[in-house]
């Protein structure tokens, strides 16, 4: 049986504490003894009512991401978010970039940090798991042709996760991943690895114990280690490649998509769960508001490829908790 050959002993101490939940830099693969999920306990998206209106008022709002990819880029691209949103709150905001989600997490529960971009999974763990955020919205982003790998002019609110392999690669199913290297992202990873880890799982390939795991940190990372010979297939979300393309520009050439995943709700906007009724809704709006400013456009798209931000709720992340439960993540 095969295990995961990068993740050190802390590293597994930290996961144990807190898995739960999903692109993009998250903590280590779990051991093939992971726990089955605990049940969800959804509850609607943050309200405005006067009645609720008591909590924490901030004075400045601190806000913090984690790369996708670029992870040297990601934190200028986000720093002009701090005048659009302090002109739209009145308050000063910091924007930070974190290395892991559950970093973030951790940084929410424990009130130093009050809004967070969180992909799925890893929204699920922070709001049942450690009752540290709420909904405020969820991103819509260009929809992809499965045939091409480019964007579409459809705005959606979902993704898809793809197993990318090489184009000479002898695999040819994803049953041939059996024994082979496979890379990933954190196992809240929704795109990195929840996803990708169903499609094995259907295919009658334990993620776990059939395949050596290899974590990177960055989907980009994953896909420059396939194309280095490191691993024989990577979890991404799709379709990265064009992300990448203008440096690596026969990445479509040189590469191929093994299987797509099931649609995954796009990204959230989570605001601490002790947050003051009337600031979640007016951090709520700002939010809003930047996906109807070009300059909002602009910078968002930049940082994660979002177009905007539509008012969600959380039972949409039902089949969120539905797909850690089956890949046995708390």
């Amino acid at each position: 049986m095969k295990k995961l050959t990068v993740i050190t002993l802390s590293m597994m101490v930290v996961a144990t504490g807190l898995l739960a939940g999903c692109a993009k830099k998250e903590t280590p693969a779990p051991s093939a003894s992971a726990g089955a999920a605990a049940t969800a306990s959804p509850s609607a998206a943050a309200s405005a009512s006067p009645a609720a209106a008591t909590g924490f008022v901030p004075k400045e709002l601190k806000v913090q991401f984690v790369p996708s990819q670029n992870a040297e880029t990601l934190e200028a691209k986000a720093k002009p978010l701090e005048k659009l949103l302090g002109d739209k709150l009145g308050i000063p905001v910091k924007v930070s970039v974190s290395t892991d989600y559950n970093v973030v997490i951790e940084a929410m529960a424990s009130k130093q940090v009050d809004v967070g971009f969180l992909p799925p999974s890893n929204y699920v763990v922070a709001h049942d798991n450690r009752k540290a955020a709420d909904l405020l919205a969820q991103a819509t982003r260009f929809g992809v042709d499965d045939a091409t790998g480019q964007p579409t002019k459809d705005l959606v609110n979902f993704y898809k996760s793809e197993i990318l392999v090489k184009a000479d690669s002898p695999i040819k199913s994803v049953a041939d991943l059996k024994g082979k290297k496979m890379g990933w992202q954190g196992v809240t990873s929704a795109a990195g690895y929840v996803y990708p880890g169903l499609l094995l799982k259907k295919a009658g390939v334990d993620p776990v114990k059939d395949v050596t795991g290899v974590q990177f940190q960055g989907h980009d990372k994953a896909v420059i280690a396939l194309l280095n010979g490191q691993v024989d297939a990577v979890g991404v979300f799709q379709d990265i490649r064009t992300n990448m393309i203008k440096d690596y520009p026969d990445i479509f050439k040189q590469t191929k998509v093994l299987a797509f995943s099931d649609k995954i709700p796009n990204d959230t906007i989570a605001v601490r769960s002790d947050m003051d009724a009337a600031w979640k809704k007016k951090i709520q709006d700002a939010f809003l508001a930047l996906g109807n400013d070009p300059e909002g456009q602009k910078i968002i798209f930049d940082v994660y490829t979002h177009k905007g931000y539509v008012v969600a709720k959380d039972e949409d992340f039902n089949i969120v908790r539905d797909a850690n439960k089956e890949m046995g993540l708390k």
